[in-house]
């Protein structure tokens, strides 16, 4: 049945807000340059994605197939064999980091889980849904880890089996703990690597890492044991989603086996959109390698050609290496809610994702930024 008029009216009001927007975003890491058209048709069917996409499913519209190839696609990515690791396509990073959480929990059940201060704020809600033991850990001016006090509070709790939260590019900092370093550390304070667990959240620098010349540890190769990864940040989709890949031997520990649809179940939620993994797939295929390469190197100039002009109007502004989050002192609140920009306590930062194809809406945000600290200090 067609809509009224004034429904009609509304919708029609919400297209034009949405084109007018489409590239508002400089303080939040959700690419827009995305163009998936090839897909509209598949919008009028019911695709969903119950349980294992390696096992049979009694439901017909799925996208396993699909799903599959976006798992190799991540496995080789990030270093793991194809064989030896299982993951699935998430509806964004907090699904997928409560996926490795719940995983270290099911293989270590009285670990406590350790993350920094920095750690996206979605962790604490994973240790109480989980209710798993956790100890918060102080963080270094960058957005790390305070690694000493890590080992510290390691040591005081007695803890035989820690869960290690590494943050792979932090939510305000960009910043990247350094997963060798803890390696180094576990070892030295008389820890075997089997005896603890390493959750990576990537959600947006784990589609940046891959591709630059000189990355930081940051997959399995490295020591990893599972790693979240957001679709709709780095990559760009219309709909939140993201991949989590784990080593499959500890994965096979929570395998539930489901009667009315005829297959086996690993995932957080069961029931799961088929449309985000047919997004993954098709942008996978769209850009190559080369593509996305330069795509990332493109957005990290623009992050520090927004860090040299901060820096040349006199701006303390700073970003962690091979980080597209640009950080500097929180301006008045008419500034911040101008720009749409996440701030945390003194700080703000913006975010250069690659829709930014030219340095305007970062300029029009310094100007602001400069006038804005001007009239303060005056």
């Amino acid at each position: 049945m067609p809509l009224s008029i004034e429904n009609q009216n509304k919708l029609d009001a919400f297209w034009a807000h949405c084109v007018k927007n489409q590239y508002f975003n400089i303080g939040y890491p959700e690419s827009a340059d995305f163009d998936y058209g090839g897909l509209e048709r598949f919008m009028r069917f019911s695709l969903n994605n119950c349980g294992d996409w390696a096992e049979y499913c009694n439901y017909l519209l799925n996208t396993f197939a699909f799903e599959e190839e976006v798992i190799k696609h991540f496995a080789k990515l990030y270093r793991i064999g194809f064989d030896q690791s299982w993951g699935y396509v998430t509806n964004g990073g907090t699904e997928g980091n409560m996926f490795g959480c719940y995983l270290a929990r099911e293989l270590f059940p009285d670990g406590t889980l350790f993350y920094s201060r920095d750690t996206h704020y979605s962790v604490a809600k994973i240790v109480k849904l989980l209710r798993i033991k956790s100890q918060v850990v102080d963080s270094l001016p960058n957005g790390e880890i305070d690694y000493q006090d890590l080992m510290r509070k390691i040591a005081a709790s007695g803890e035989r089996h820690p869960i290690l939260f590494a943050n792979l590019g932090t939510t305000v900092k960009g910043a990247v703990d350094d997963i060798g370093r803890l390696q180094r550390l576990m070892s030295q304070a008389g820890f075997a690597r089997e005896d603890y667990y390493i959750h990576g959240d990537a959600a947006l620098s784990g589609m940046i890492l891959p591709f630059v010349d000189d990355p930081q540890p940051h997959n399995f190769a490295d020591g990893i044991d599972s790693i979240s990864v957001s679709g709709h940040k780095m990559i760009g989709t219309p709909i939140p989603c993201g991949v989590v890949l784990a080593r499959k031997k500890n994965v096979d520990q929570i395998s539930v086996e489901i009667d009315y649809i005829a297959a086996h179940d690993k995932t957080i939620t069961g029931s799961r959109n088929g449309h985000t993994p047919l997004l993954l797939w098709y942008a996978i295929h769209a850009v190559s390698f080369e593509e996305q390469q330069r795509r990332i190197a493109h957005c990290l100039r623009m992050a520090q050609y927004a860090v040299d002009r901060f820096q040349a109007c006199g701006i303390k502004a700073w970003r962690n290496r091979n980080s597209i989050t640009v950080v500097f002192p929180c301006p008045s609140e008419d500034v911040w809610k101008k720009h749409c920009l996440a701030t945390s306590g003194a700080y703000a930062h913006l975010i250069t994702t690659a829709h930014h194809l030219d340095s305007s809406r970062i300029d029009a945000l310094i100007d602001d930024v400069v006038a804005d600290l001007a009239e303060a200090a005056a």
